[in-house]
C-alpha cells in the first residue's frame, strides 16, 4: 500500500512538471496521495488496478478533497457516475433504497459478496440494460474487486442512460459483512 501511495505522490510530481493537473490520471494520483495519512479503513478515492479482463472504458476525473464528498467523474456528455468511499457506500446502504451491484464474474460473486448484491457481470454489461436492472433511476452502488471494472461499468451504465450511478471500487477495500 505505501509503495502505491508512492507511485501515486510520484504521477503527481511528473503531471505537475508536464502540466497534465487536469487530467483524470493526475486528479486520482492527487486524490490518492492526499489520503496517505487516512485511517487503515479509509478507501482512497483513486482508481484502482483490477483484473486484466477488465475491458477500458475513457473516463476523466475531477479533483476530489479528501473531506469524504462523493467525487462527480464525467463518463460522457450525457452524464456522471460518482466515485464513492466504501465508507459512504455502507452509510447509503444502511440508509436504504439502493441496489448493489457487483460486476464481478459469478465465480468471484459465489466465492464472497455484500448481502443484497446482485451479480451482473461487466462482461454482460453492453448497449442494452441489463434485465436486473429495469429501474433507470436507480441508486446503483456499483462494485467489483478492485475498481477497474466497476469503472468500465459504471461508464457503460451512465451512458445507457442510468442516473444514479455510484461507484465504490472494490470488495478487497470492503471491511465490512460479506457472505
Amino acid at each position: 500500500m505505501k509503495i502505491k501511495n508512492l507511485l501515486y505522490a510520484g504521477l503527481i510530481a511528473v503531471f505537475a512538471l508536464t502540466g497534465c493537473a487536469r487530467s483524470g490520471a493526475a486528479s486520482a494520483a492527487q486524490t490518492s496521495a492526499s489520503q496517505t495519512t487516512a485511517a487503515p479503513t479509509a478507501k482512497s478515492k483513486n482508481k484502482t488496478a483490477d483484473s486484466p479482463d477488465s475491458g477500458s472504458s475513457s473516463a476523466s476525473g475531477t479533483a476530489g478533497s479528501a473531506t469524504g464528498q462523493a467525487q462527480a467523474v464525467t463518463a460522457d456528455p450525457q452524464g456522471v457516475y460518482h466515485k464513492i468511499t466504501a465508507e459512504e457506500a455502507k452509510t447509503m446502504i444502511d440508509n436504504g433504497g439502493v441496489t448493489i451491484v457487483d460486476v464481478r464474474r459469478p465465480d468471484e460473486y459465489a466465492a464472497q459478496h455484500i448481502p443484497g448484491a446482485i451479480n451482473v457481470p461487466n462482461e454482460d454489461i453492453s448497449s442494452d440494460p441489463p434485465a436486473a436492472l429495469p429501474d433507470m433511476d436507480a441508486v446503483l452502488l456499483v462494485h467489483c474487486r478492485t475498481g477497474i471494472r466497476s469503472k468500465a461499468a459504471s461508464d457503460k451504465l451512465i451512458q445507457m442512460g442510468y442516473q444514479n450511478v455510484y461507484d465504490f471500487g472494490g470488495i478487497v477495500d470492503w471491511p465490512y459483512e460479506t457472505e
